[in-house]
């Protein structure tokens, strides 16, 4: 599915990426864990080509998207989910899921994927024309993450879905990454949250410094003592 080699990354004089390789296999989930600043959100911009690459491969479904304009990639299949959420805060929540797929013309399969997401979602259709900017967290969080799945990906890239959400709100998010990858969506997954990440992740990478310093199955990055140490406060 997404095959990622040797990729770097220069900002300025910093060296941000060194030589990262991933991949993200049919029908899993992925987690990248590690401090802030290790490179994480640089990786998946890096795939968006939302910044420039010095050195590397992207490639997605065996198609080379190292060199693709943003909204190519998005056309590929591959979809970011942001940090922050980034909704329009001016729109309502159907605008906002409008604006998910503006990519595409299918009128009919955009409204059979606007229903899927308000079942995911039910508190979005309760509240469809409400503004966004009036939503809670947990509320936006939903709304973020409905407006990506509108574009309709074979692999969605989520940064930090349980930031700044209550104890109960990522609860529910988590059940939600679950269902999104049951229904055939791949998931490459970001978290500050390591265990809630890794509890739910076929394999992960552990990143340090822009390189990856450790990777396994989910279950065994669990009860790593580096992880454990280093990450789950343990």
């Amino acid at each position: 599915m997404l095959k990622i080699e040797n990729l770097h990354i220069h900002y300025g004089g910093i060296h941000a990426l060194r030589g990262v390789s991933l991949s993200v296999p049919d029908g899993q989930i992925i987690s990248l864990i590690g401090a802030n600043g290790a490179g994480k959100s640089t990786t998946l911009k890096a795939v968006m080509s939302l910044i420039p690459k010095t050195e590397g491969l992207v490639a997605f479904d065996g198609i080379d998207i190292t060199r693709m304009q943003t909204r190519d990639v998005v056309r590929e299949g591959v979809v970011l989910c942001p940090e922050g959420r980034r909704v329009f805060p001016d729109l309502t929540i159907a605008e906002n899921l409008t604006m998910g797929a503006y990519l595409r013309q299918d009128k009919t399969g955009i409204a059979k994927d606007t229903k899927w997401v308000y079942e995911l979602f039910p508190r979005l259709l309760e509240r469809k024309w409400q503004l966004a900017g009036t939503l809670s967290g947990g509320e936006q969080q939903m709304l973020a993450v409905g407006r990506a799945l509108m574009s309709r990906p074979k692999l969605l890239m989520m940064d930090e879905p349980s930031l700044g959400l209550a104890p109960i709100v990522i609860k529910s998010i988590f059940e939600i990454i679950k269902e999104i990858n049951r229904s055939g969506v791949n998931i490459l997954l970001i978290e500050q949250n390591a265990k809630a990440a890794l509890e739910i992740s076929d394999y992960g990478y552990v990143m340090e410094t822009g390189t990856i310093a450790l990777e396994g199955p989910g279950r065994e990055l669990l009860v790593n003592d580096e992880v454990r140490k280093a990450y789950l406060g343990e």
